[in-house]
């Protein structure tokens, strides 16, 4: 299957090892996969700050670049959750691109049918679901099924797991103090796990939950789902002697 990636503009510039490891990670599957260098941002901030004539410009290029993909993927619940949700109801040609639009997971799980992709991560690890994940594309329990699969790995459930972590994008600068509480609270339970690796299917999400174990100095590690999933035998002791 020829799958097109969208990187989201978020990992390209602050996280670009999550989009490779789902490139890595997709060709293990069996997929080609492409890079379209014209992308850009989905228009998300734009449209959740209420500036909808820019979030609709910015469909619109989306539209113009993956107009001919087969299949669309991406590492980012919160982005896939925009073209899926959005879209459809600012533009009509950037919309017919949501049926094909898939979050890394669900993609996985409901196109390809495969659960166990072959990783090996022998770390403890608990996952945040990000809200767009859970209650806007309804992924459910796929990310889970996939780290469970994940020979030598120690899944622990996150307690209060659906709780919101406080990111929320501009929620975070618009509402710091409510927030910050949140985030707190997001970290105590993360802190209550004992877990070494606290993964994500949104870095935006981890970025908010890894600032504050590292200001805290807790010794836990954040690390996208797409590079624990793309994890071998030899990248997994890597990473545990890291």
């Amino acid at each position: 299957m020829r799958v097109s990636l969208f990187a989201t503009c978020f990992n390209d510039t602050l996280f670009p090892e999550s989009a490779a490891a789902t490139v890595e990670l997709l060709e293990r599957l069996g997929c080609e996969v492409e890079f379209r260098e014209e992308q850009t941002c989905c228009g998300q901030m734009h449209m959740n700050s209420g500036y909808r004539q820019e979030a609709r410009d910015l469909a619109r290029r989306f539209a113009d670049v993956f107009s001919d993909a087969e299949v669309i993927v991406t590492p980012s619940g919160s982005c896939a959750a925009m073209v899926r949700e959005q879209y459809p109801r600012i533009d009509a040609a950037a919309g017919e691109l949501a049926p094909r639009t898939y979050e890394l997971t669900e993609f996985i799980v409901d196109r390809l049918g495969i659960e166990d992709v072959g990783a090996y991560f022998p770390h403890r690890v608990t996952m945040h679901p990000t809200c767009h994940s859970l209650r806007l594309l309804r992924v459910g329990d796929k990310p889970e099924r996939l780290l469970r699969s994940v020979r030598g790995i120690e899944f622990v459930e996150l307690p209060e797991a659906r709780e919101c972590c406080g990111f929320g994008g501009t929620f975070a600068v618009k509402n710091a103090d409510t927030s910050t509480a949140m985030l707190t609270d997001k970290m105590r339970a993360v802190l209550d796990t004992g877990a070494e690796v606290v993964t994500a299917a949104d870095n935006s999400c981890l970025m908010h939950i890894g600032g504050a174990l590292s200001r805290a100095r807790s010794g836990v590690r954040t690390m996208h789902l797409a590079e624990i999933l793309n994890s071998t035998d030899q990248t997994g002791e890597n990473e545990a002697h890291a």
